[in-house]
This record gives structure tokens, C-alpha cells and sequence, in this order.
């Protein structure tokens, strides 16, 4: 893992510093927890608001180690709910939904930085994230968030260096977007949905499943990606047992182990042929996946 230069991190210093004043959106990721950090020791408490929009999109993990980063590094936080879900466009779950939710997002934080005469609204964004399908980019143009991760060029491997020599704690976890994103493009999202999906990532991390997880959401069917290496440890006997209660137990009928390991976007992969362990019971028997909604 290659370290950001400090002078990289020195410039981020000045950026927040010519500003004088931010709010954050802090979903306790680890760009954003790394962000506010900084922003924190640039300008202060009093000059700094790091706002988290809650939902059921929004994972209770996130929630929690959002605050104890918080709590932990003296960070001023705000809660405020967001309403993506009442909005059809964003339900539809179109390949844009990110868009919608970034819309609901911001069209609430930027007005509230200017009650709070705070100079400028940021985001995690990096220098990763600039490539690739990102609609709630546009989002963010359209309100004038700034992103001073990617304008300054830190990339994801850097932001997560810097987090380790500061002690913050998020600098190893996975990745974790929102739980809209385990469900395929134009499959509704509802909360009933979102909270099917949360509880059974929950109950595995519960068994101590570590690194990338994502169970995705095909009605009655639940796929379970696992990274590599947390793959081969668990594809034991005993170990594929206790996913299938786990899983199970959130509410779905059936249960498939992806041969292939978390893959980011593997939810609309269109062409590649699937390789799965469905698991039942005592037993458990390579198949093609089910057809999909």
C-alpha cells in the first residue's frame, strides 16, 4: 500500500484552511471518515459539520462506526433523514439511482451549510472514483459539492495509509455502498428489501465473515459474494452450513454461494455464465442461478 506524500496531505490542510469553514457528508466510510479528520484538525470543531443522511438504504454498521469515529476524533456530527425512498424515480432502481439518492442528498445539506454560514459542502469522492459509471457525480455538480480527495489526487489506497498513521479505524474495512446497491438495476427497492439484505449481511459478519461481503438480492434468492480468501475458509462443510441458517433465517428461501468471489457490479454483469453452490440443508450442489426478475 503505497502512503499518500505528506505534502499531499499538507495541501489538504491548506485547501480546507482557504476555505475556513465545511460540511461534510459523512456516511463513516473510509474516504469520509479520513476527510472529516482532516477537515477537523484544519479548521476545528467550530468550523466543521460532518451532516449523515439516514435511511434504509444507509447499513446500521455504517451508522455505528460513523459515530464512533466521530466521538472518537472530536468530530461536530448532524443526523438528518433522507427521503430517496419516496421518490419513484429512485425506487425504480434505474441504472442512474444513484443520481436520484445524491439528489435528495444535497438538495438538503446545501441548504443547510449556508444556514449554518459554512463555505463550502464536500464529499469522500477520491481520485478512484472518477472513472467508471458514477451518476450521483452529477448530482454533486449540479449543488456545487466540492470533492478535494480526487482534485487533489488521492487515491483510494492512499486515503487508506494516511487513516492507518492517524489511528482511525476505518482504514481496513471494505468497501460498503449503500444497500440499494444489492438489489439489480430495475428491481424495486423497498425497505422490506433493503432490510432483508442488511439482515442477513449482519448475521454473517455475526459468524465472523471479514472482508468484501455483498448479498445480493434476487427475490426468493439470495446470492452471498465473499472475497477470496474469506471463500476458501468458508467453503467447508461446517462452514456452508452456517451461511445457509444465517441467510436463511433473514428471510430467504434460497441461498447461492458465488464460486466466483465479490465482484464490484456483479449484480448487472449481463453475459458471463454464473458459477454457484447452491445450498441446501446437509447438502450442496453446483447450479446455474435461478431465473432472475
Amino acid at each position: 500500500m503505497r502512503a499518500a506524500p505528506p505534502d499531499k496531505e499538507n495541501a489538504l490542510h491548506e485547501w480546507f484552511r482557504t476555505r475556513g469553514s465545511a460540511l461534510i457528508g459523512f456516511s463513516g466510510g473510509v474516504d469520509s471518515a479520513y476527510l472529516a479528520c482532516v477537515a477537523r484538525d484544519a479548521l476545528g470543531p467550530e468550523r466543521v459539520l460532518a451532516v449523515i443522511g439516514r435511511s434504509a438504504s444507509y447499513p446500521m454498521e455504517q451508522w455505528t462506526r460513523a459515530r464512533e469515529v466521530a466521538d472518537r476524533f472530536g468530530i461536530p456530527v448532524l443526523e438528518l433523514d433522507t427521503e430517496e425512498l419516496s421518490d419513484p424515480r429512485y425506487t425504480a432502481n434505474p441504472a442512474d439511482r444513484c443520481y436520484f439518492c445524491k439528489t435528495e442528498l444535497w438538495s438538503k445539506l446545501a441548504p443547510l451549510a449556508r444556514a449554518r454560514a459554512l463555505a463550502v459542502v464536500v464529499d469522500g469522492t477520491n481520485a478512484d472514483d472518477l472513472a467508471g459509471h458514477r451518476p450521483g457525480r452529477r448530482a454533486a455538480a449540479e449543488h456545487g459539492v466540492a470533492s478535494p480527495l480526487a482534485e487533489l489526487g488521492f487515491t483510494k489506497a492512499e486515503i487508506r495509509e494516511r487513516s492507518r498513521a492517524r489511528g482511525i479505524p476505518t482504514w481496513s474495512e471494505p468497501s460498503s455502498p449503500c444497500l440499494s446497491s444489492r438489489i439489480p438495476w430495475g428491481t424495486e427497492v423497498t425497505p422490506l428489501r433493503l432490510a432483508k439484505v442488511e439482515a442477513a449481511e449482519r448475521a454473517l459478519r455475526s459468524l465472523g465473515v471479514t472482508g468484501d461481503l455483498r448479498v445480493r438480492y434476487y427475490g426468493e434468492t439470495a446470492r452471498v459474494e465473499l472475497s477470496r480468501e474469506a471463500l476458501a475458509h468458508w467453503r467447508t462443510e461446517a462452514g456452508r452450513r452456517a451461511i445457509r441458517g444465517a441467510v436463511a433465517a433473514a428471510g430467504f428461501a434460497r441461498i447461492e454461494l458465488d464460486l466466483r468471489g465479490y465482484r464490484s457490479g456483479s449484480l448487472n454483469e449481463r453475459n458471463e455464465p454464473a458459477a454457484v453452490e447452491v445450498l441446501e440443508g446437509e447438502r450442496t450442489t453446483v447450479s446455474s442461478p435461478v431465473a432472475r426478475p
